[in-house]
């Protein structure tokens, strides 16, 4: 019974009466549910030219993210859910951080589209004893350069690899992307393109006579190997077989194999990719460049990068710091 409002009695027909269980009231989220986020995500890294190996890095980051947090929309991200994550990894520091750099990467993509208003993670930090790598010094290469066998094609296209890399410190994965188009023994450079560099911007580097007739000389005799067993491809850098060395990740190289096996084989230090790409960069400190010059030789788009590669040990702090007493 309700009362009118001219404080009547009237009887209301209950069957008319719709019963509201508040339970089952949908709640409307603001942001996207984190699945599929990640897949617009994932579209846009793959259309800016991410190679895929590392959308499935950051696919497996997330994807153990979201099973130890147990979100289900973007929203519901929190400095505590991340926390939570780092907690349950069972993990060194250095791989701890590597997550950790993986999920600030996503997350801020989230931020650019929107579907987060604060960058809450920016705070998150993991501090590690950064251990000093060391780069490739020139008595290393020569030592290496005199132990190869350059008689034969391999020996002769590795010898080849090592003194184009420490002269102009290009990445192994550039190095197996190289071109026939991409040298300009006119005017002694290397002109790479965006598809042979990680950050994807053009990048010009000069080459000395010497590398430039010793490359003239590889080409020569990647022609005669290619026309053997009648394989077609312009790369610099080629398998005995003729074909391009990178057919999937830059750990697969030839030359990183060889790098490896003769650096176990003759017993010596500082002999991989990274270590002659360090110290091309070290090389390049000790005769004066500035921080600035060594970092666009690098193809570095962050100073702070660069500055890891310039990581110098306390001897080597002490002896420079003398020079301006």
């Amino acid at each position: 019974m309700f009362k009118s409002r001219k404080h009547g009695v009237f009887a209301v027909d209950e069957s008319l009466i719709v019963p509201v269980s508040i339970n089952k009231v949908a709640i409307q989220k603001d942001t996207p549910e984190i699945d599929e986020a990640l897949n617009t995500v994932y579209q846009q890294m793959k259309i800016s030219g991410n190679r895929p190996r590392t959308i499935e890095s950051y696919k497996y980051v997330f994807n153990q993210f979201k099973a130890t947090s147990s979100i289900k929309f973007v929203e519901d991200i929190s400095i505590d859910s991340i926390y939570h994550y780092l907690d349950s990894l069972n993990v060194s520091a250095n791989t701890k951080l590597i997550r950790l750099k993986t999920l600030k990467a996503v997350l801020s993509k989230f931020f650019d589209n929107g579907w987060i208003h604060e960058k809450f993670w920016s705070n998150i930090h993991i501090k590690i004893d950064k251990e000093v790598k060391q780069g490739a010094e020139e008595a290393d290469i020569i030592t290496l350069l005199s132990l190869i066998d350059q008689s034969t094609f391999i020996g002769f296209r590795d010898a080849t690899a090592v003194r184009l890399m420490y002269a102009t410190g290009i990445r192994i994965r550039t190095l197996g992307e190289l071109r026939e188009r991409h040298i300009d023994f006119e005017n002694l450079c290397l002109n790479l393109d965006g598809s042979t560099l990680k950050n994807h911007k053009f990048l010009k580097l000069p080459i000395t006579e010497e590398i430039a007739m010793i490359l003239r000389v590889l080409v020569q005799l990647n022609n005669g190997i290619r026309d053997h067993f009648e394989v077609e491809n312009t790369h610099v850098f080629i398998t005995q077989n003729g074909h391009p060395m990178n057919n999937t990740k830059s750990s697969n190289c030839a030359v990183s194999k060889q790098l490896h096996k003769y650096s176990k084989r003759y017993n010596l230090k500082n002999i991989n990719a990274h270590a002659i790409r360090r110290g091309f960069a070290k090389n390049l400190l000790k005769k004066g460049a500035s921080v600035t010059l060594i970092s666009k030789a690098l193809g570095h788009s962050d100073l702070a990068v660069t500055t890891q590669y310039l990581d110098l040990d306390v001897e080597e702090v002490a002896t420079d710091l003398r020079n301006y007493l």
